[in-house]
């Protein structure tokens, strides 16, 4: 799917459109150039909401005349990043989304490629999971969820996203502390957030996981009920409670960023750099972080690269004791 600038610019209104095609006529600047976006997932979840967001901003602020996307779904990520790190190698205008997840993935499915192969650029967002329930669910709420998964933890079928997801994660920490055995856990895997919303309205899956953003459109229109949140406070829009409130002491968080190919010169990874924070700091970011109801956690260069590699060695020491890894 393509987003071209035009007929962004178009859709705000064609005074919009006239003052900027003549502010750079004005200005002598060249075009902005094309950017491609790899969104490492299939369509419908926080992934390609995040990258197709972030392409708008890119527009929007002017760091972009058009912009690309093409969805590469599977293995938590890994199978887009693999494609990203041997065909987009040294393209200066390519970005690919990525994020906790991601690293779940490389650690429990030991992928032939690594995040050393690509460069991790920055940190758009935090957000928590949430639990749902199907309308139709026989349990009235988390707490008999729990009650039946510490009698008998093969009647509960989780459902969320691919092994080694936040939510997954979050299932095994939920399992140690309530002294559940990790191969007890009934857990089915999908690609993406779509497919596991699909599975949790189908009644396939007894509950479900995944970032708020992703379920909050079915939570609002009532086709689920969400019933735990894995941050430490109640998150606005749900109600429900977080699971340290239903006396367990889980908390974790799914953050999303961005990565650059590898071989870019300095010069280029700055100019990536500073395009993504001008997208950021764009009415069009601004307003799909309100919608969506995301957390702002930007992270730049550096420093986010730093976060990544602390995050990694954060997870792998997690999962290994999940028995995951």
């Amino acid at each position: 799917m393509r987003l071209n600038r035009n007929a962004f610019l178009k859709a705000l209104g064609a005074g919009v459109a006239l003052a900027s095609t003549a502010a750079y006529a004005q200005s002598g600047q060249p075009t902005p150039p094309r950017f491609r976006i790899l969104i490492p997932a299939n369509a419908g979840g926080g992934w390609d909401l995040t990258g197709r967001a972030l392409g708008q901003a890119l527009i929007a602020s002017g760091q972009a005349s058009e912009v690309s996307f093409e969805n590469r779904g599977g293995a938590a990520g890994t199978i887009g990043l693999a494609q990203f790190a041997n065909g987009y190698r040294g393209d200066a205008h390519a970005l690919m989304v990525m994020g906790s997840v991601m690293l779940g993935g490389i650690i429990t499915g030991a992928p032939p490629v690594r995040l050393a192969q690509v460069r991790p650029i920055a940190r758009l967002t935090n957000e928590y999971n949430v639990f749902v329930l199907p309308p139709g669910s026989a349990f009235a709420d988390m707490a008999e969820v729990l009650k039946q998964f510490r009698n008998d933890p093969r009647s509960i079928k989780w459902g969320g996203g691919s092994r080694g997801s936040t939510e997954h994660i979050a299932i095994h920490m939920l399992a140690k502390a309530m002294g559940v055995a990790p191969n007890r856990i009934n857990y089915v895997p999908f690609r993406g957030g779509g497919e596991a919303a699909a599975a949790v309205m189908a009644g396939y899956v007894t509950v479900g996981g995944s970032g708020f953003s992703e379920f909050l459109p079915h939570i609002t229109s009532g086709r689920m009920r969400a019933v735990a949140v894995t941050s430490s406070l109640r998150l606005p829009g749900t109600g429900a409670p977080t699971l340290t409130e239903l006396g367990v002491n889980v908390v974790i968080g799914n953050w999303r960023g961005l990565c650059a190919p590898a071989g870019l010169s300095p010069s280029e990874l700055l100019a990536a750099q500073d395009a993504i924070r001008q997208a950021l700091l764009s009415q069009a970011w601004q307003s799909a972080v309100q919608r969506h109801q995301w957390l702002p956690d930007p992270l730049i260069g550096q420093a986010f690269e730093d976060f990544v590699d602390r995050e990694f060695e954060s997870l792998r020491e997690v999962l290994l004791k999940a028995g995951l890894a």
